[in-house]
Order: structure tokens, then C-alpha cells, then sequence
């Protein structure tokens, strides 16, 4: 057991824990996948547990391949196979296809994703007579999504108002679309999973037996659903081992509940609690802002972050005039600590509180020819060309599929209209079958008895679409889905359909060719698992790989990244926090997480931005500073405000409290230069360092002038002298 020699005692205790319930508390940056995954090895190699005695959950797939991949690693030799490990969605669908007999649909359902749900939604609306404008398919959504975090069916949802009401009658009605095109949504696969292991014991008794050991990541993430299940699942042998961080859920907007912590502690009062404190990324001035955000959160167990990296950079703050002037001196810090290879541009990232401040970044980005990365805009698989694909190959692996019908029917244009389609839907509805399998029977011609149901003019194209249909379907029996992909493609000219000589064109085309290059990877795989893991890619698992450019993302997106330099932009009272959650305790408490998740992402560097004025330069309104800047200690800053002003007179002025006179600074050992430092150039007025380094004998200076921006000098020859050392 070679690799327990590298844990730490915290992380040593979490992996050889006895049996029984076991709650890691890991502080960010721990290493707490190490723990989970060496947990999984040592229980193989030194427990004598079976690999598919195991069952280990996350939330994406990159955690779950990652998690994978290092314990195949560590056991060599040893079998793995059998280890149920993957994301909850994943694990479920796996399990629902198994025990489909119990269930209102088949083992070879389809999962809708966000855009199809959205389009049942709408479907059930309208069938309703309902006005969209006061009853908002995508808030009835939500409502809907939210029940079913709750395990509550239609039949049990409860009503106060009369939109409760409304919200009742669509959500049944959801639920039969859903049936009829036997597909499931995302929630649905908690929901069933859960209603499974309740109403069925025999089903309970079955998985809880076999599965003598439950390991989670990510606990703090964990909605009622995903509980529910775990402890079901956890029902026989009670070794549940759940690895997480309460100070770092950030998603309760989507069902997210950090109390399933408290919920643990209390179901299992005899669970062991183990705390990893010890941080391998971040450096500890960093790691001290982090803990002096988060501590002033109420009802938590409190971590000592340390870290063996020592101090490093005070904490960079800088105050622009205006959002613009935000994101210029972002491109221009950036431009700098990569052309002083301080790090690289792949290293450094941008976080924002809402999608909505990208722009003003991408356009900065742009006009310095900088190339970046943008997570969370619109993702490979949310592409029109690629959803057309996966829409085709939905539908000839499950015909009942009415939303992949009715997106591909028409689709390159082959004379099928609005009208004609609901006629078959109507068809099919009157003969009772689905608009699937009418298509198809319809490609019988005048044989078919739905075939007098249709003008000449629109039979002709849905027969031989139905043909088309029924072919591919005969092909998928014995053909892998890369030929089932080529097939399809070529029969409906989709490359001629899709690239119009242009450069959008052909840009539309090579995404296509990428869908395919993700089909070879599933030569020996079912379509099943194709569509299902497509389904199930979230916005980290398409964060490109290896590519030399700044990343762009929200504070909510980042979680479970680093970079060596974050620049935290919208330090602003309304954006962070949130003006909508000032009137809320509990949302506030999240604000304040998703400040710390931003700030335990840096490694080496951490600036922290904001902007006197927001709003554009046609009209702007002044902002306030952050209340959380208020709980970092100034002996942890360095920086200025925009108007040139010392901490002390601008935090004065605004009214916030951090802006105290900082201690007397360490001497530097090897440079007269620091960052933080006030300097003035002979041209270029009052500036701050941004870096200094030694190189060719001589000491090199970034620095920042309210007159030019950055700027690079050379010690010996610039007309430059030190104002203040702080």
C-alpha cells in the first residue's frame, strides 16, 4: 500500500476509516478526490472488498473518469471491473434501465435535455389554453423541477394558490408526454430511482445488499432526492462515506442542499468526522482571506486552512473608474504576467457573478487580440447542427420520441409542414399508436390504413420519410453507431443542407465531423450509452484541454478548478452579493460561499476588482464596494483606488471598513521592487508595481499608470522612485 505513504495524517485517517458511517469535511484544494478514490483502492487491495460490491457518485463525468483513471493506477493489476463509479445521473439511468419492470416505461427510454424538457413544458401548456405570458413554460418548469427534487409526483403536489393549481395540472400532463415518448428528464432519474428503492424492498434489498460500500463526492451538493436514495442504498451494511464541504455549496438555485451535512451528522450519530485542513494549492495569505470571508457564515464547523506553499503576493486590489476600465487593466495584468512569464495565459482566469459581465471582458479580449475561453456560453451539444444529429439518432433508437420527431421531420426541409404534422400527430393519436410508428406504417403507401387520413400532397413525403425511418431502425440493429451516423447523414445530404460556403458554414460542418469523432470512441458501446452520455455532459466536461488562453467563467462554474492568477471582477454591493439575495439570510449565507469558492481557486495570484461606475458610457450609476471586501484584513492587501486615493481615505470616503493602515511590509530579499508598491515615473505620473523580478543582473518592473496602463521597465534605466513601500 505503497500510496498511503504520501497521505497526510487527516487524509490517512479518511482513507483507512473502520466501517460505518464515515464524513470527511474537506477544506478546497485538500485533496479530497485523492481521498475518495485511495479509499476505493484500499478497500480492494487491503479490505478484501469485491470491486462491484462498490458503488462511488459524483457530479460530472470528468470527475468520474479522473476518479476512475486514478484507481486503475493504483491497483495495477487488480481487477476493477465491476466498480459501479459515475455521476448520480449516470448511476441511475443505469440502474433504472435494469429495473424497467417496475417502472412506466421501457429500458430503452430516452433522456430529454434541457431544451426538450422546455418544449414538453410548452407543449402541455398550450394544450392547456394556457396564456404563456402569465404562465411562463420555463417557470412552470421550474416549479415542476423543484417538486421532483422533493420526490413529489403530480398526484402529490401541493396546492395554496391557484397557480399551484395551474402548476399541478401541467405537471401531470408533462408526466404523460414524457411517457408517451418514453423518455425521462434529468430529475426524473432521481425522482424513479428513489420512488423505486422506496415502493419496491425486494428492488432495496437488492442493491443495498450488493452495494457493501457507498462513497460520495461532492456531498455538500446533494439535493432531498440524491439523500433519499444514498441512504436507501445504504440501508444493509450502513458504510456510507461522503466526502464534502459545506462552505462550498453554491448551488441551491438548482436543488443544491448543504444541510444534507447536518441531515448525515444527525441520521448518523455515531459517524466518524474527519477534517482535512491541509491546502496544496493555494498559497496562505490567499487561503487567510478565504477563511476570514467565510467564517463570519453562521452555523458551520470551522476549518484552519494551512498550507506548507508559504505566504506568497499580498492580495491585489484594484479600483477602476468604470466597467470598462475593469476589464482593460484584466487584459492588460494578464498581458503582463504572461509576457513576464509569471505564468502562462492557459493559467490565468476571470470570474464574474453573472454570465451578463463576460461581454465587456470578450470585447477587451478581443480588441488586444488576446484569444480566450468562455465556459458556460453556448456548448458543443447545444449547437443546432450537433442537436440535429442527436435528435436523428434519438429517434431511430426510440421511435416514441415525439420532440426528436417533430425537431428532424421537416428537417433539411423535404415538404412537411406545420399542418401535416399535426395531422399525423392526430393520426396516430386516433389509431393509437405513437406519430413514430404511424411514420412508418405509412410507408406502406395506400396499404396502410392511415393513408386516407392524408392529402396525396402531404402523404408522399411522410411515407418516404417513414421508409428512410424504417430503414435506418433495420441498420441500427447490426451496425455500430459511427455506420448508423454515416447513414444518416448521407441519406438526408445533411453536409449540403448544413454548409453554405461560408465560413459559418463550414464551421457548422466541422462540428458535425467532431459528433463523429466522438462516435468512434464508442465502437464496442451500445447507442444507449452514447445518447446517454451525451445527455449528461455538463459545461466542465466541454472546458477545452491544453489550450494557451485565459478562461472566462462565473464564480458558479468554477468550482472544482485552480489557476496560478484569478481576477475576481464586480466586486460590487448588487452584483456580489446579489441584490436579489439581500432580502433573503440563507441566500446571502450562498453569496458569501460563492466569494469563497472564487477566492480558494487561485494558486499564486488573487486580484480582486471593481468599478466606481457601472452601466456603459452612454449611462452609468456609481456603485458601492462589496460588504464582503469589509471582511478581509488589510494586512492581506495591496493596491489603489482608482482616484489614486490610500486605502484609508477611499474605504473613509465609501464608508466600508477593511481600508486600515497595513503593517510595516517584510523586506524584499533579492528585490528593491514589490508588488503593491506606490512609485512615480518621471512621464507617466503615479503608478503601483505590479511585479518585479531580477533577470540579466538587472531588475525588471510591471507596473500600473492611471496615464498609460501597464507598463514594463527596466530598473536601472527608468526615471522611476518609491512614494510608499505599502
Amino acid at each position: 500500500m505503497d500510496f498511503l505513504d504520501k497521505l497526510n495524517p487527516q487524509q490517512r485517517q479518511a482513507v483507512t476509516a473502520g466501517a460505518g458511517p464515515v464524513l470527511v469535511l474537506a477544506g478546497p484544494g485538500s485533496g479530497k478526490t485523492r481521498v475518495l478514490t485511495q479509499r476505493v483502492a484500499w478497500l480492494i487491495a487491503s479490505e478484501g472488498v469485491r470491486p462491484w460490491q462498490m458503488l462511488a457518485v459524483t457530479f460530472t463525468n470528468k470527475a468520474a473518469r479522473e476518479m476512475e483513471n486514478r484507481v486503475r493506477t493504483m491497483l495495477g493489476e487488480l481487477p476493477t471491473e465491476g466498480l459501479w463509479l459515475g455521476t448520480f445521473h449516470s448511476t441511475c439511468a443505469k440502474l433504472l434501465r435494469r429495473e424497467a419492470e417496475h417502472l412506466p416505461f421501457e429500458s430503452n427510454f430516452v433522456i430529454f435535455d434541457a431544451d426538450d424538457q422546455l418544449r414538453v413544458a410548452k407543449n402541455a401548456v398550450r394544450e392547456m389554453n394556457l396564456d404563456e405570458k402569465t404562465y411562463r413554460p420555463q417557470s412552470i418548469h421550474g416549479s415542476i423541477s423543484r417538486a421532483k427534487n422533493e420526490l413529489i409526483f403530480p398526484d402529490d403536489y401541493p396546492v395554496q394558490t391557484y397557480r399551484d393549481e395551474v402548476v399541478k395540472r401541467v405537471y401531470k400532463r408533462y408526466q404523460e408526454l414524457l411517457k408517451a415518448s418514453n423518455a425521462v428528464d434529468f430529475d426524473d432519474l432521481l425522482l424513479w430511482t428513489a420512488h423505486l428503492l422506496s415502493e419496491f424492498p425486494a428492488v432495496r434489498e437488492k442493491y443495498a445488499q450488493r452495494f457493501t460500500h457507498v462513497l460520495v463526492d461532492e456531498f455538500q451538493d446533494t439535493n432531498f432526492a440524491q439523500y433519499t436514495l444514498l441512504k436507501h442504498l445504504a440501508s444493509a451494511h450502513g458504510n456510507i462515506f461522503v466526502v464534502g464541504d459545506p462552505d462550498q455549496s453554491v448551488y441551491r438555485w438548482r436543488g443544491a442542499d448543504y444541510r444534507n451535512v447536518q441531515r448525515f451528522e444527525q441520521d448518523y450519530p455515531e459517524a466518524q468526522v474527519i477534517l482535512l485542513e491541509q491546502n496544496y494549492r493555494s498559497r496562505q495569505n490567499i487561503l487567510d482571506a478565504a477563511m476570514a470571508v467565510i467564517d463570519r457564515n453562521p452555523h458551520r464547523r470551522r476549518k484552519n486552512l494551512f498550507t506548507e506553499r508559504g505566504a506568497g503576493e499580498k492580495i491585489f486590489f484594484y479600483e477602476s473608474g468604470d466597467d470598462y476600465g475593469e476589464a482593460s487593466f484584466v487584459v492588460d495584468a494578464i498581458v503582463g504576467l504572461a509576457s513576464s512569464r509569471t505564468c502562462n495565459l492557459g493559467d490565468c482566469a476571470v470570474m464574474y457573478r453573472t454570465n451578463a459581465q463576460s461581454r465587456l471582458l470578450e470585447e477587451a479580449f478581443l480588441q488586444a487580440r488576446i484569444p480566450y475561453r468562455l465556459v458556460g456560453a453556448q456548448r458543443f451539444y447545444g449547437r443546432r447542427e450537433v442537436k440535429d444529429i442527436i435528435a436523428y439518432l434519438r429517434l431511430v433508437h426510440n421511435p416514441a420520441d415525439e420532440i426528436s420527431l417533430d425537431r428532424v421531420i421537416n428537417l433539411p426541409p423535404r415538404g412537411i409542414g406545420d399542418k401535416t404534422i399535426l395531422a399525423l400527430h392526430t393520426a396516430a393519436r386516433s389509431a393509437d399508436r405513437t406519430p413514430g410508428a404511424a411514420l412508418m406504417d405509412l410507408a406502406r403507401g395506400d396499404a396502410s390504413p392511415l393513408w386516407p387520413q392524408f392529402t396525396g400532397r402531404a402523404a408522399l413525403p411522410l411515407s418516404d420519410f417513414g421508409a428512410l425511418l424504417s430503414n435506418w431502425r433495420a441498420e441500427a440493429a447490426r451496425a455500430t453507431v459511427t455506420e448508423l451516423f454515416d447513414r444518416i447523414v448521407a441519406s438526408i445530404n445533411y453536409k449540403e443542407y448544413i454548409d453554405d460556403g461560408t465560413e459559418e458554414g463550414a464551421e457548422r460542418w466541422e462540428n458535425v465531423e467532431e459528433l463523429r469523432r466522438l462516435t468512434l470512441e464508442y465502437s464496442t458501446r451500445t447507442m444507449d450509452d452514447f445518447l446517454q452520455d451525451v445527455a449528461l455532459i455538463s459545461d466542465q466536461d466541454t472546458l477545452t484541454e491544453g489550450k494557451n488562453a485565459p478562461t472566462l467563467l462565473t464564480l458558479h462554474a468554477a468550482k472544482g478548478l485552480e489557476f496560478g492568477a484569478v481576477f475576481i471582477v464586480g466586486l460590487d454591493d448588487g452584483i456580489l452579493p446579489h441584490s436579489r439575495s439581500f432580502d433573503e439570510p440563507e441566500a446571502m449565507d450562498e453569496e458569501r460561499r460563492l466569494f469563497y469558492v472564487g477566492i480558494t481557486r487561485a494558486k499564486d495570484r488573487l486580484y480582486l476588482l471593481r468599478a466606481l461606475r457601472r452601466g456603459g458610457r452612454g449611462y452609468a450609476e456609481d456603485t458601492l464596494p462589496s460588504r464582503y471586501l469589509d471582511d478581509i484584513p488589510a494586512d492581506l492587501l495591496s493596491g489603489k483606488t482608482r482616484t489614486g486615493r490610500s486605502f484609508r481615505e477611499a474605504r473613509h470616503a465609501a464608508s466600508p471598513a477593511w481600508l486600515r493602515p497595513d503593517p510595516k511590509p517584510a523586506p524584499v530579499k533579492d528585490t528593491q521592487y514589490r508588488a503593491g508598491m506606490k512609485i512615480r515615473h518621471a512621464i507617466w505620473g503615479d503608478g503601483i508595481v505590479l511585479n518585479a523580478r531580477l533577470q540579466d543582473n538587472d531588475e525588471t518592473v510591471d507596473a500600473v499608470f492611471e496615464s498609460v496602463g501597464i507598463k514594463r521597465m527596466v530598473a536601472s534605466l527608468a526615471k522611476i522612485e518609491i512614494i510608499s513601500k505599502q
